[in-house]
């Protein structure tokens, strides 16, 4: 066999498609796993790519991505307090190529990110393909916030970036003005990045969440990755962009051009539509089903830290003595109920359960859950 890139030889296939994968293969299992909107995208959002096709633009767009929306990111964010100029913007597919291109185009072998834990997997195995280290910040122990001391107590003089994503994947959980000022504090002047992974951040339900891509001082250290997926309903169409300095974007535009050439021109036409388009429907939905959720598993005496925004809960379920795989496992085969581990996301007391399924899914997968705690 001929060796291949030695970086990939530690890298696992995602547990939330392997649970999830797990639980179609068993018969009439309730999935609450992946965190993917059950809604469709909006028919304004579908209408404007199906004129771009009967206008031919079908071509190769700019590498960078159309000037119009760029224009139309750039007015988003600038709207929003994030000062952005079309030419600080990439398109990109979707927020994982935002995030591969951003981490994989700062990181040098042996250099550092810290990523607070629990956290979505993703950028860890980005970090290794570069050779890079990630750091884990156990957020567990200080309420899932970040502090001044845990912080100082992760850089080292390789730290590179630090990866802040509020709401989180998978708590829901958004960072207080506290924690962002400790990260501000810490990084600011410093040859420190922050990576703000923002895909969740118009499905807060407690009005926008603080935000250091809003902080001026910052902004030569900043790089925003954000996705139309998750606010629009998305996901098949992967869209998204990042945002950065000029002198970042110089290298992240090579590196995205080798990567992807460009996304697609009726797409991007699409995109343009869809920062148009009020998400607080959808919001509204999912509020609705969080409530629903969260008051079910008081009702199972389970503890989580309450969601404050995106579709998640995280649920710790370490008094059952078991890790965060085998109880998955066993709630799939025994239950009939499919979740995620806690380890997926470096947090083994816990679970994730996702809460963009139809109500009578989560009716479904709830009430097995329920009957399936009280045998054990």
């Amino acid at each position: 066999m001929i060796p291949l890139n030695q970086n990939l030889s530690s890298l696992k296939r995602s547990a939330i498609r392997v649970y999830t994968n797990l639980a179609r293969q068993t018969p009439d299992c309730a999935m609450l796993t992946i965190g993917e909107p059950d809604l469709d995208t909006p028919e304004v959002i579908k209408a404007a790519a199906m004129a771009a096709l009967n206008e031919n633009k079908t071509h190769y767009a700019p590498n960078q991505g159309t000037q119009k929306l760029r224009e139309a990111v750039a007015s988003f964010e600038t709207a929003r307090g994030h000062v952005t100029a079309p030419d600080q913007v990439l398109i990109t597919v979707g927020a994982c190529q935002a995030l591969f291109t951003a981490l994989f185009g700062i990181l040098n072998p042996g250099e550092e990110i810290i990523v607070p834990t629990p956290g979505f997997g993703l950028y860890e195995t980005i970090a290794t393909i570069a050779g890079a280290k990630t750091v884990h910040l156990d957020v567990t122990k200080t309420d899932f916030q970040i502090t001044r001391e845990t912080l100082n107590a992760a850089i080292t003089p390789k730290t590179k970036a630090i990866v802040l994503n509020s709401p989180c994947n998978p708590t829901g959980v958004v960072f207080s003005r506290e924690s962002l000022a400790a990260v501000k504090k810490a990084v600011l002047g410093k040859s420190i990045f922050v990576i703000s992974d923002n895909v969740y951040s118009q499905l807060s339900y407690c009005g926008p969440c603080p935000d250091l891509s809003l902080a001026p001082e910052l902004q030569d250290q900043l790089i925003l990755c954000q996705s139309f997926s998750k606010p629009y309903a998305m996901t098949g169409w992967r869209v998204g962009y990042l945002t950065c300095p000029e002198y970042v974007m110089d290298r992240l535009l090579l590196l995205s051009a080798a990567e992807i050439t460009a996304v697609p021109t009726f797409v991007q036409e699409a995109a343009v539509t869809a920062l148009g388009t009020d998400p607080s429907p959808m919001r509204e939905i999912y509020a609705g089903r969080r409530s629903y959720v969260c008051t079910r598993l008081r009702g199972m005496g389970l503890d989580f830290p309450e969601p404050q925004g995106a579709f998640y809960v995280f649920p710790r379920i370490a008094k059952f003595g078991m890790d965060s795989a085998t109880f998955c496992t066993r709630m799939i085969q025994e239950g009939k109920v499919a979740a995620v581990p806690g380890s997926c996301f470096g947090s083994d007391d816990y679970i994730r359960l996702s809460y963009c399924y139809s109500d009578e899914e989560l009716k479904k997968g709830l009430d097995r859950m329920e009957t399936f705690l009280h045998t054990l």
